[in-house]
């Protein structure tokens, strides 16, 4: 089952608000089993709304769109339903008493003619009754595909896709499962990496993918499969991940959401009843907030200074002016400095 999101605003496309509902969205359908095909944005246009309602309707069998059901002259997303599904309009009595309470409740005042105007929705709409705000969500079917249309306020959009959403595609779906599981790595880039586990990777089951997600000093390595047996899925990925664990035994630190970097170094630390102190200048403190937040982190962790300014960074830890003058406040030499005379003042072993 195939499920395209299509979020509608100029102001994702302006990069002026950042699409943190697709992200959501996406991670909710796949705990049930629907795969993401596709993710658009698009402008606050009528034509090109219309457009990719078409389109979506010829890829998937579940269109979810946010956004653009306010109640100001830019939000549109109603009009075009109506178009689309050839519809009219009908009042919603529930609807209409809920926004009259929410103004008085909140506002004390009455609702405007164009906030009691969403109460005004297609005939053939399936309402989902939105308790966090005046615009209700709609769930509408053509040709086999199923359109629904939530608001882009995230809190309410959350809202909807949870209580209303969610359960009404369990209903209606017959869906596959999906599994996942991401091996951590740390200290080689993907290239090794890929060129270390390609005899293993070229012999991987056609309906087991790997894929590769590297960052800064770390990439990760998910598996994914679906398929109607769960425990057979969930066999097979997990024995394949046995073996490329075992394969990248020196850089593998654990599975995501199941441990992390912080906490194999304390547990690292904690076995060879080691120290550790922090020295930090741009990363304001970021370093002791992640180790703090390890549980057990009293055991081995002495303390962290963040000598922003240059002047404090001889004063307090003694690293050498002419040091810096040679090399730049930021540079290898002078890090390394810091993390001696800190390890110095804390008394920890690193």
């Amino acid at each position: 089952m195939f499920a395209e999101i299509i979020t509608i605003g100029d102001e994702i496309l302006i990069g002026q608000i950042v699409d943190t509902n697709s992200a959501h969205i996406s991670k909710e359908l796949n705990k049930i089993g629907v795969q993401v095909y596709q993710i658009t944005s698009i402008q606050d246009d009528k034509e090109h709304i219309l457009q990719a309602l078409e389109d979506a309707k010829n890829r998937v069998d579940l269109v979810l769109v946010t956004g653009g059901l306010g109640p100001t002259r830019d939000d549109i997303t109603k009009q075009c339903f109506i178009e689309f599904f050839d519809d009219d309009y009908v009042e919603n009595e529930q609807v209409l008493q809920h926004i009259k309470e929410l103004f008085l409740k909140y506002f004390n005042k009455e609702p405007l003619p164009s906030n009691l105007l969403q109460a005004q929705v297609p005939s053939k709409a399936t309402i989902l009754f939105n308790s966090y705000g005046t615009a209700p969500g709609m769930w509408m079917e053509k040709d086999d595909t199923v359109f629904v249309a939530m608001p882009g306020v995230p809190y309410e959009m959350k809202y909807l896709l949870k209580d209303s959403v969610l359960p009404k595609i369990i209903e209606n779906f017959n869906r596959p499962h999906i599994y996942h599981k991401t091996l951590l790595t740390y200290g080689m880039g993907e290239s090794d990496i890929a060129h270390r586990i390609s005899g293993w990777e070229e012999n991987l089951p056609q309906h087991i993918k790997l894929s590769y997600l590297p960052a800064l000093g770390r990439v990760r390595l998910r598996l994914s499969s679906k398929g109607a047996d769960e425990q057979k899925l969930r066999n097979e990925v997990d024995g394949q991940m046995e073996i490329v664990h075992k394969m990248l035994s020196d850089i593998a630190v654990g599975f995501e959401g199941e441990t992390s970097i912080t906490q194999k170094i304390g547990e690292l630390l904690i076995q060879q009843n080691k120290t550790l102190s922090l020295v930090e200048s741009f990363t304001g403190g970021a370093l002791a907030q992640e180790i703090t937040r390890y549980a057990g982190a009293s055991a081995f962790y002495r303390g962290g200074i963040i000598p922003y300014a240059t002047e404090l960074k001889i004063s307090i830890l003694g690293v050498s002016d002419e040091l810096i003058k040679k090399h730049s406040v930021v540079s290898l030499p002078v890090a390394e400095s810091m993390a001696e005379r800190g390890s110095k003042i804390f008394q920890s072993d690193y």
